[in-house]
């Protein structure tokens, strides 16, 4: 018998019940704007159709047939105000309250809705209270927090904030992933995945049970979108995705707000409002590349002398974002390497902050430390008074993002072993705007505070190597390598003596002085670089 329908000869659908004035149809007003959703709910649980809903069913889902068995998983790709967090809530309270489920004693069946954070899972579980208030059902409640609703027959529906933590041992008759594409956590640099891999096991042993993946469009990566393109239009296995615009699920949604965020940025647009996955979005840097250069175990390195040592801060007014702190140096074969981050999240004081960075930088013998090119005049005179000059960055993070991009593909950078930065660094996206020009930022919702410290410290230290070759033992800087007069097979730097003596600043069309015996002994080598 289909799990959309209740156990029983001539039980009551899905469907029905949101037609119902006695359970859901009061809250699914008007009742002729949720058309499209009752054939999804009938594609979901493999209901009959009528010829004009079987319609309405192959042009959401680009399949030819209608589904012979319920789905074990649904996708649906949807615009923004089209109703997803209440179709979520239905799934949800359906699951929880009409189907029966085989616990032994003392178990408890779990169905767990994920929300990108606090708010918005507090919506969805808000929906669920709503729905559970209809007379017939109202009997069902006998316990309620602000994460769950406890039901008579030994099931709980739970809200949970982009966390897969403590899935393990639960009893899960059904998930639902709330705006999947914009799950984003500082701990993983795929969050989707991660809960996706842990709700599967105890829902892949339990009849009946519903995974829901519901979301309006964002990149084309990730979970979302991986699961669209593997499952989209195909009539076979028991995943049905589903996709529509905002107004082809909600016609209730005025044409012209639309019209005019297509007009305002249509690449977004077409995103919140008409259901594409983004072509001008991708990822800034391959996980292979960055996680080759993160060395295992490796938490920070300890000030030494004779390293010139860079820095670069991240500020915050101490309220929403961390305040980061990043140093760095160049080792003489051309490696940058990251020798500390430091992150203070908020709430924090600001000046306590400074004080403790003034401190740090000291440590490594660092007076100086550049700043966010949009950072307050107040972090430069708060480092002024533990005297450390703080000048602000030229460039935009933007372009230290691109600066800092080849040297981590070529190989030449050295990471700490930090989670929340190789997270922050993989979510980091490069866009393109209209008249092609790209920028580089991270995600809706996402953070950047390490990133953006740890390339603007390496960015700083790359353009030290390229202005004062690492290893030279210079008082003055050449311009040009020479060779060693007692060995003319090795090349050296010359000394600050030699420099003033003339040899400074020859170019490659210009021979170097005769006094090194170059040109006599062998004019081939003369110039080694």
């Amino acid at each position: 018998m289909s799990v959309g329908r209740l156990e029983g000869p001539g039980g009551l659908t899905i469907v029905e019940a949101l037609r119902d004035g006695r359970l859901f149809s009061p809250y699914f007003e008007p009742r002729d704007s949720w058309g499209a959703w009752e054939v999804f709910l009938e594609a979901a649980f493999a209901l009959p159709m009528t010829a004009e809903e079987l319609a309405l069913f192959e042009k959401h889902t680009g399949r030819s047939s209608a589904p012979a068995a319920p789905a074990r998983e649904v996708v649906v790709v949807a615009g923004r105000r089209s109703g997803k967090s209440r179709i979520a809530s239905l799934l949800a309270v359906w699951q929880a309250a009409f189907r029966k489920w085989r616990l032994s004693p003392g178990e408890v069946g779990t169905f767990l809705c994920i929300a990108v954070d606090k708010r918005q899972a507090a919506t969805v579980l808000n929906y669920c209270r709503a729905l559970l208030e209809a007379p017939m059902l109202r009997g069902l409640v006998v316990g309620e927090s602000a994460e769950a609703i406890e039901l008579r027959n030994r099931v709980r529906i739970e809200v949970r904030a982009g966390s897969h933590r403590g899935v393990r041992g639960v009893t899960l008759i059904g998930a639902c992933l709330d705006e999947a594409a914009f799950l984003r956590s500082e701990e993983s640099a795929a969050p989707d995945v991660e809960l996706y891999r842990a709700l599967v096991p105890p829902t892949a042993t339990v009849p009946g049970a519903l995974i829901a993946m519901i979301s309006s469009p964002y990149s084309r990566r990730g979970l979302l979108y991986e699961k669209f393109k593997r499952h989209w239009a195909r009539d076979d296995g028991d995943t049905l995705v589903w996709k529509g615009t905002s107004r082809e699920l909600n016609p209730t949604l005025p044409e012209r707000l639309v019209e005019e965020a297509l007009e305002a940025d249509e690449s977004a647009a077409r995103a919140e409002w008409l259901a594409e996955f983004r072509s001008d979005l991708e990822s800034w840097a391959s996980k292979e590349g960055v996680e080759a250069a993160v060395v295992p175990g490796r938490r920070s390195l300890p000030p030494l002398e004779h390293v010139a040592y860079k820095a670069f801060c991240d500020p915050s007014g101490g309220a929403q974002d961390s305040f980061t702190l990043a140093i760095g140096h160049a080792e003489a074969d051309g490696r940058l390497v990251l020798d500390r981050l430091e992150e203070r999240r908020p709430p924090f004081s600001p000046a306590a902050v400074v004080e403790e960075y003034a401190a740090i930088l000291k440590a490594y013998s660092l007076r100086h430390v550049q700043s966010d090119k949009y950072a307050g005049a107040w972090v430069t005179d708060a480092f002024g008074r533990h005297d450390v000059h703080c000048d602000q960055s030229a460039e935009p993070k933007s372009a230290i993002y691109t600066g800092f991009l080849p040297a981590l593909n070529s190989g030449r950078v050295e990471l700490l072993d930090d989670p929340r930065l190789v997270s922050q660094l993989l979510s980091l996206e490069r866009r393109t705007a209209r008249g092609g020009r790209d920028s580089v930022d991270h995600p809706v919702g996402g953070r950047d505070d390490c990133a953006n410290a740890v390339a603007g410290v390496l960015v700083a230290v790359a353009e030290t190597c390229l202005a004062e070759p690492t290893g030279a033992n210079l008082s003055a800087t050449p311009t040009r390598r020479a060779i060693a007069p007692d060995n003319p097979a090795e090349p050296y730097w010359p000394s600050a003596e030699e420099v003033r003596s003339g040899l400074g600043g020859w170019g490659d069309d210009v021979f170097p002085p005769d006094h090194l015996g170059i040109l006599t002994r062998d004019p081939g080598r003369r110039f080694p670089w």
